[in-house]
């Protein structure tokens, strides 16, 4: 009986045990049966696809048929097949022994198009976006194109602009995108502010950085408006304005640009630690190169104790050392200042280390951005091409070089690793700027009236960075034509080739009893002799003067000897030592010219020309920004073997003595009037520039006062001899030269300079204060000039 009781207690436990056990695996996962077997398919359907072959799709799928797969395996299918941006969607399903793949495909770009843009060109806005037409559209890729055109408008000074992307359908499954833009106002800065400033003012400091703030003139302009990159760019000038003035311990603690939506301005405040101004300590020099003689390359340093410390000295002895070593056979030699700091007596000591380097060869030089500039007209500024020995301070050389071209708006050389350790690449990023400029100037004299002309020049023709100018003037009774060609690495070389040729004509006035007229040109080569800053210069001219009456008139006898025409063949040389920080409006630096021409290779003149021109920069109060500029210059001519014609003489210029107009002061016949010149020349100029008080920065104005003396004098004796109204050696009426003798004159006046959107403009009024009977004066003379 027992027996008869288990067996049934165990039937009744199988036939429970049955039926729940098909429930277990669903109710209690971990339980239960072990996994399913992974699934296998015959073969692969894909469906939905008009464009993309089936094959393709297949390709992307991680499952084969009869190949077994699981989940895994079509999760990563579906996020391969999204990634190709093919698809708008995809789905993958198992039906029986056929794994079905369902695609919607995303439409192709038949067009794209801008609407509302004015500021920025459809070509511009082009380049910013990545969607292109005849590819596939995606909705990431044209939320990414809306932030790119934003970008593009930020950039541009417009941060109220909105970007709304309309897709439009077409047949074949295609569509048009179209970006529908609200440019919205530009934005610009209201107020730019320094904070930690105490030597320089806020105004001297916003003379450093390109950022300007907003004003009357701000839509001929575009650097009023806020550009992170300018701001960096404008970090970079505060360094090294300070740096180049003895600050070695300044920084920035912070460049900021808030933004008042409401008012659609930012304000771009600097906030910095100007430090101690340090002048040089001790200069010591040590090589461990036997064969370098550290006395010798003494001679090379531009830092002397006592000066004031300027890294931009620094950096330039750094270049002479690293040249004059490298030409001694020391291709990877380093140099390394080593600074030496006297915090009590705020001076630096410098420590110039000469040592063997490590042997990295330059593999590549990369130049990219110069979409109008040639490559090598970059690549010729390089000391250095491929398969060199790589030196930093060279590749500074480089870049200094490259912005002084004044052809890009930025240049930055980085570097980075080549194909082996002893390899490396450097690139060479530019951005381009307009090379081109119009100038005018308008003046007044009592002789000529109102006279003008107009200047066209490039500085980088056609991209191969040559010079040219073309310029026409004219007045009441003058014509100038002048075309001047300039090429600066002549042969391969840094030779500077120039070539000019001009035709000027001045007809008979009230004030000039004669017509002349000259035409000529000239040839010329300048060699650098130390880098950029001693150059010599040779040139050869060769010109024609006819002087004529075409009806009777007054006309000087010691000027008849010139009628007729004259010849002139002349070969000179000048020496050029420039150390001016800026060529278009320095602050620091010397500029000194001396040339001589000798005239009688061929020709009918035959005489020995001497000139000096000297110029010094230097900022008097630089947290004022006031400039004092000294100017001084002076020539001799003298004939060989024959008389000097009056047209060979010296003549006084109006930009060397302000208050006396062209030919204004000098030796001159007292019965004509008219002007004979002289063989004696001299000059001087003292000036101060500075802000004018109370006016807007913006304007762009700022004032002058100046102080000029000038004589000319000492005509030849064979021209005074023929004074008078009748023709030399026949019966003249009586007559003499006024101002033959040393009689110096003077004026002062005041000038208004304008850095207009026009370019810089400039108005001088002066008032002689020392002159002589006879003399011709000018009150006001203006000028001017712009870019394009």
């Amino acid at each position: 009986m027992q027996r008869v009781q288990n067996l049934t207690r165990t039937i009744l436990v199988a036939a429970v045990m049955s039926g729940v056990a098909p429930i277990l695996p669903v109710a209690f996962p971990g339980l239960g049966a072990p996994e399913a077997e992974a699934a296998v398919v015959s073969r692969i359907d894909v469906r939905g696809n008009t464009r993309i072959d089936a094959s393709t799709v297949e390709s992307y799928l991680t499952i084969r048929p009869g190949r077994s797969f699981g989940p895994a395996d079509i999760d990563e299918s579906l996020k391969t097949l999204f990634a190709t941006g093919l698809f708008e969607d995809v789905a993958i399903n198992q039906q029986g022994g056929t794994l079905v793949v369902t695609v919607t495909e995303n439409p192709m770009v038949n067009r794209i198009s801008f609407e509302g843009n004015r500021r920025l060109d459809d070509k511009t806005l082009t380049g910013v976006v990545r969607t292109e037409e005849r590819s596939m559209l995606t909705r990431a890729k044209v939320q990414s194109d809306v932030q790119n055109v934003l970008e593009a408008y930020r950039r541009s000074g417009r941060y109220r602009a909105t970007v709304e992307p309309k897709i439009i359908s077409r047949s074949s499954n295609r569509v048009d995108l179209v970006f529908e833009i609200n440019e919205g106002d530009r934005t610009g800065i209201e107020r730019i502010t320094f904070i930690g400033n105490s030597t320089f003012s806020d105004g001297r400091l916003r003379d450093v950085i390109r950022t300007r703030t907003s004003g009357l003139l701000s839509f001929l302009r575009t650097t009023d408006s806020f550009d992170p990159d300018r701001l960096d760019a404008d970090q970079e000038l505060l360094r090294q304005f300070y740096y180049r003035h003895g600050y070695a311990d300044f920084q920035i603690v912070s460049a900021v640009a808030d933004l008042d939506r409401e008012e659609n301005v930012f304000y771009v405040t600097f906030t910095v630690e100007e430090g101690e101004q340090y002048t040089y300590g001790d200069i010591d020099l040590q090589t461990s190169l036997s064969d370098v003689d550290p006395e010798e390359l003494r001679r090379k340093l531009r830092t002397s104790p006592g000066d004031t410390y300027s890294s931009l000295e620094v950096e330039k002895s750094l270049e002479d050392l690293t040249l004059d070593v490298s030409r001694q056979g020391y291709a990877f030699a380093q140099i390394r200042p080593r600074a030496s700091r006297d915090y009590e007596n705020r001076t630096i000591s410098l420590t110039y280390f000469i040592e063997e380097g490590p042997r990295v060869y330059i593999e590549r030089i990369n130049v990219r951005g110069n979409d109008r500039t040639r490559e090598y007209v970059i690549r010729r500024e390089f000391d250095l091409v491929e398969g060199d020995a790589f030196n930093r301070v060279l590749i500074d050389k480089a870049e200094r070089r490259l912005k002084d071209l004044q052809f890009f708006k930025n240049v930055r050389i980085t570097t980075s690793r080549g194909s082996a350790p002893d390899r490396i690449v450097v690139n060479v990023d530019v951005e381009e700027q307009a090379t081109g400029e119009i100038g005018f100037g308008v003046g007044y004299s009592t002789s000529d009236g109102v006279i003008g002309d107009i200047t066209l020049q490039e500085k980088n023709f056609l991209g191969r960075g040559q010079f040219i100018r073309a310029k026409v003037g004219a007045g009441a009774s003058s014509q100038t034509y002048e075309f001047a060609f300039t090429e600066p690495y002549f042969l391969g070389r840094r030779i500077a080739l120039s070539l000019d040729v001009y035709r000027r004509t001045f007809d008979r006035n009230d004030y000039r009893n004669y017509e002349l007229e000259t035409t000529g040109g000239s040839i010329g080569l300048g060699l650098p002799l130390r880098d950029d800053e001693l150059r010599l210069n040779l040139v050869y001219r060769i010109f024609d003067q006819k002087l004529s009456q075409n009806v009777p008139s007054n006309l000087s006898g010691g000027l008849q000897s010139s009628l007729g025409r004259n010849l002139t063949s002349a070969i000179g040389y000048s020496l050029v030592y420039d150390t001016r920080d800026s060529r278009t409006d320095p602050r620091d630096g010397f500029y000194v010219s001396f040339g001589q021409e000798v005239a009688g290779l061929g020709g009918d003149s035959r005489y020995l020309s001497t000139s000096i021109d000297a110029r010094a920069y230097k900022e008097i109060l630089p947290e004022w920004g006031v400039i004092g500029i000294l100017r001084a210059g002076a020539g001799n001519i003298f004939g060989l073997g024959r008389s000097l014609r009056a047209s060979d003489q010296f003549q006084h210029s109006d930009s060397w003595l302000r208050g006396f107009e062209m030919q204004g002061i000098g030796p001159r016949d007292s019965l004509t009037g008219d002007s004979l010149g002289g063989r004696w020349y001299v000059h001087a100029n003292a000036e101060a520039e500075f802000p004018i008080l109370g006016l807007p920065k913006e304007l762009g104005l700022s004032g002058a006062v100046f102080t000029d003396f000038g004589a000319v004098w000492d005509a030849d004796p064979a021209i005074v001899n023929c004074v008078g109204v009748a023709a030399c050696g026949t019966t003249q009426v009586p007559a003499t030269v006024q101002s033959n003798s040393f009689q110096p004159r003077v004026s002062a006046g005041v000038g208004v300079k304008w850095a207009s959107p026009f370019g810089p403009l400039r108005a001088d009024f002066a008032w002689p204060l020392l002159k002589e009977s006879g003399d011709r004066t000018q009150f006001f003379r203006i000028g001017g000039g712009t870019r394009f």
